[in-house]
């Protein structure tokens, strides 16, 4: 799922700039909100750098001179100044975009450092078990896990340091407790996060949910038939084949390809498009169904609109009445936006708080129920996080990842699989059930190149659980 980007933020995709000489810039100078995009504006915040920020996210802009800063794709921005020396605006591509406001909301304000300043030292940081909020998820003292305090430890600290930039919080949840629950850069256990594409594993539990009820058939079930369309652009009878598998294991056959700047059928074209599913559905074929996958947010689309139409109820309310709601979780309490045209600027992501995306891994990890409930079949849990392709040279469920982390243990790199949801930026729910371990971040890296939850889960979470292991008891051998 893309998120809405303005223009100037679409400059800051991974692709680096050269080394340069940093000259002395007051920050403050520049924090402020600017008008960006009609009907939209971002606010550049201070903290160890200058940040652009929009819609909760960040990006960082490096000096490059006077008044003047560099996009990591290595675009310069220029930032005006009137005759008082005020800063007014900043420009790009000749366009000028004003200052509106030297202020800027207390949510874009914290996203400058990890935490308040006071609060910021890996120093003052000390353990505290997570809070017991009656919401179902068992809470515990890390202490008494395989984990240990020195894990909490390190993980904060590296966060704090810089060492794990933009981690927005950190939940742990081993044999069966809560062990630790950290936020950071003004996250808290209350406030929402958006999900990116971890809202796919969402959409999955959903079609299984529907097909457990008895709404679809299965996930051999054709696509087209399940529609309203009465044409498709690039008629090819193969389309009539198509399978729900098909879409879930991203291997339609269809020329969609996000990862591919030369793919008609890549995200940041289909988002622009006034109908996502027709939009997908009209792609031209260039594989056969089910022989090869590429990674194509439009087939969520088409699942989605296929399991509301399978359940005659709009997929939001489909959620909260059959997942959401027996996971305690409240209609109020997450957010979904789910207009599959151009004029969602949200990009049919879910946001959810961070507890509530710990139930969905609890519920997988315990094939499929909850406190005695089975939400979705334990047949589901087991097919969706089965491999049914590979996409990007990684295992690939249904709308789950099958990733793995290379740890280095005292006798040598060892390589862990997993089960994930995740989304750009670092939304993560990672699955380890050789060490009965749920993981969730959340992080605001967005289209950064590195992982940090990644990392904190190879040397930091893994290679604890490792040695714990080796000196209590055998670990199972890795799937």
């Amino acid at each position: 799922m893309r998120f809405v980007v303005s223009t100037l933020l679409l400059l800051m995709l991974p692709g680096g700039i050269a080394a340069q000489t940093t000259p002395a810039l007051h920050l403050p100078d520049y924090v402020g909100t600017y008008a960006d995009a009609p009907g939209h504006t971002l606010e550049i915040v201070a903290g160890d750098g200058l940040f652009a920020v929009q819609d909760e996210s960040k990006y960082r802009l490096r000096p490059s001179g006077v008044d003047q800063f560099t996009t990591i794709s290595g675009q310069t921005i220029p930032f005006p100044r009137d005759a008082k020396g005020k800063v007014t605006g900043y420009l790009q591509d000749g366009k000028f975009h004003p200052r509106v406001s030297t202020s800027v909301t207390p949510e874009s304000a914290a996203l400058a450092r990890p935490r308040p300043i006071g609060q910021d030292s890996p120093s003052d940081y000390r353990y505290h078990s997570p809070a017991d909020l009656r919401d179902g998820i068992a809470v515990g003292d890390i202490a008494h896990s395989e984990l240990g305090t020195a894990t909490a430890d390190a993980i904060v600290h590296g966060i704090l340091d810089g060492t794990y930039k933009d981690v927005h919080s950190v939940l742990l949840y081993q044999h069966g407790k809560l062990v630790l629950e950290e936020y950071f850069y003004g996250y808290s256990a209350q406030r929402t996060h958006q999900l990116r594409s971890a809202t796919k594993s969402v959409v999955s539990t959903l079609a299984g949910i529907a097909i457990d009820q008895g709404a679809i058939p299965g996930v051999s079930e054709a696509v087209l038939p399940r529609l309203s369309y009465s044409s498709y652009d690039h008629p090819d009878p193969r389309k009539a084949a198509i399978t729900l598998d098909n879409f879930l294991s991203m291997s339609s056959g269809l020329d969609c390809n996000d990862h591919s700047s030369n793919s008609p059928g890549r995200e940041m074209v289909l988002d622009d498009l006034p109908d996502w599913v027709k939009a997908t559905l009209d792609l031209p074929l260039i594989n056969d169904p089910g022989s090869k996958a590429y990674y194509c947010s439009g087939g969520v689309a088409v699942v989605g609109r296929v399991v509301e139409n399978a359940v005659h109820i709009k997929l939001p309310e489909y959620a909260q009445t059959n997942l959401f709601g027996p996971l305690g979780i409240k209609r109020a309490d997450w957010g979904w936006n789910y207009d599959l045209t151009n004029a969602n600027k949200e990009y049919a992501q879910i946001h959810l708080r961070p507890r509530d995306m710990l139930k969905l891994g609890i519920l997988f990890a315990q094939d499929g129920r909850w406190h005695g409930r089975q939400v979705v079949s334990a047949a589901w849990v087991k097919t969706a996080t089965a491999e049914h392709s590979h996409v990007d040279n990684v295992s690939y469920g249904y709308f789950w990842w099958r990733p793995w982390l290379n740890v280095e243990t005292p006798s040598g790199v060892q390589h862990v699989n997993l089960v994930s949801a995740q989304g750009n930026g670092g939304q993560k729910i990672y699955l380890v059930p050789q060490y009965d371990l749920v993981a969730v971040f959340t992080a605001g890296g967005y289209n950064a190149e590195s992982t940090p939850p990644n990392s904190i889960m190879a040397k930091i979470v893994l290679p604890a659980l490792m040695a714990a292991y080796s000196h209590t008891h055998a670990a199972l051998p890795a799937r």
